[in-house]
């Protein structure tokens, strides 16, 4: 039986053109917000920083590639993970075909995590991805730019988002009794709080006669438009339609 809201051609432009104008502003809203991120100042990194790299050790401003910015996806995939997270794997899927066009735009992408560089390179090797992943364990990095956490940090309640976060997060049960974080955790062979250790985020940098800034740094929903999936979704009939955890890693996922 059909539940959704019918009507005539006639009908369905009518409607189409007032959201049509909503679209449009929310365009507008969006181009004036990025002018707004390019507007913050620009804070001097004063740490070494070391990541583990293909290629070797390397510190941040090596990371840039002769460009002169930086994007840096905060992918979870911790020391104690198994494999990394299923939605930081589902947003690096649309990885691959992008960074060509930035690195011929002036700007590198990279994820950066905290497991070993062993761990990412067979991961990476089961995943089909060819993007620049940087290892940052022995480094503050994660932890300066809030995307991983003490234990200690965790029990006192950490700072993400740039929110105070009183207790340990946990989503709503499932009709199991599971809770999100539960299922995740297992996907990455891991506990739950071992996982909510690591956060996902985006962090921008840019290199000026020798001297790296930090410019932007979002977090949570703020990576929603990395996420290629969910723009689709939002333009399917039934949209995110979403009941529970629905994805899986790429090829987690039965035969069609």
């Amino acid at each position: 039986m059909t539940t959704h809201k019918t009507g005539t051609r006639e009908q369905w432009l009518k409607a189409r053109l007032e959201l049509l104008k909503a679209e449009k502003e929310l365009t507008r809203r969006s181009d004036e917000l990025a002018r707004k991120r390019q507007e913050l100042p620009s804070v001097p990194i004063d740490k070494g920083y070391r990541f583990e790299t293909d290629e070797g050790s390397a510190s941040l401003a090596d990371l840039f590639r002769g460009r002169s910015q930086l994007l840096v996806y905060h992918f979870m995939f911790g020391p104690d993970y198994a494999a990394g997270c299923p939605s930081c794997s589902a947003i690096a899927d649309g990885f691959n075909g992008i960074t060509a066009h930035l690195a011929n735009h002036d700007v590198m992408l990279w994820a950066v995590s905290r497991a070993s560089l062993a761990k990412l390179q067979a991961y990476k090797r089961r995943m089909g991805w060819t993007f620049p992943w940087a290892s940052s364990v022995g480094s503050d990095f994660n932890f300066d730019f809030c995307a991983s956490y003490t234990e200690e940090q965790q029990r006192k309640g950490i700072e993400y988002n740039f929110t105070h976060e009183p207790v340990l997060l946990r989503a709503d049960q499932e009709n199991g009794g599971q809770a999100v974080e539960d299922k995740f955790a297992a996907m990455c062979g891991t506990d739950a709080a071992t996982f909510h250790r690591e956060r996902p985020g985006l962090s921008a940098f840019v290199l000026d006669d020798g001297v790296v800034y930090h410019t932007y740094s979002t977090y949570a929903r703020g990576v929603d438009g990395l996420w290629g999936m969910y723009q689709w979704l939002d333009r399917a009939p039934k949209g995110r339609n979403e009941t529970g955890v629905w994805w899986k890693r790429h090829d987690e996922y039965g035969k069609w």
